[in-house]
């Protein structure tokens, strides 16, 4: 776990070793949002980055029984 400092204007430099890991660039978003006493950053990736992403995922589900 990496900690970083808030500086005075409130920015946060985040590490270059999450960075490259994630694969974030200058200038790119990120949306922040809180999750109980903590915050999350979530790289907002283009929905061409998606693609396929859920390959292989079980699509199969339970149906109630009022459902066809």
């Amino acid at each position: 776990m990496k900690t970083v400092t808030i500086s005075p204007k409130f920015q946060v430099v985040i590490p270059k070793e999450i960075r490259e890991q994630l694969g974030l660039s200058p200038g790119q978003k990120i949306q922040a949002v809180v999750c109980g006493n903590r915050i999350e950053l979530i790289p907002v990736r283009l929905a061409a980055e998606m693609r396929g992403f859920l390959k292989g995922i079980d699509t199969r589900i339970e149906r109630e029984s009022d459902h066809v």
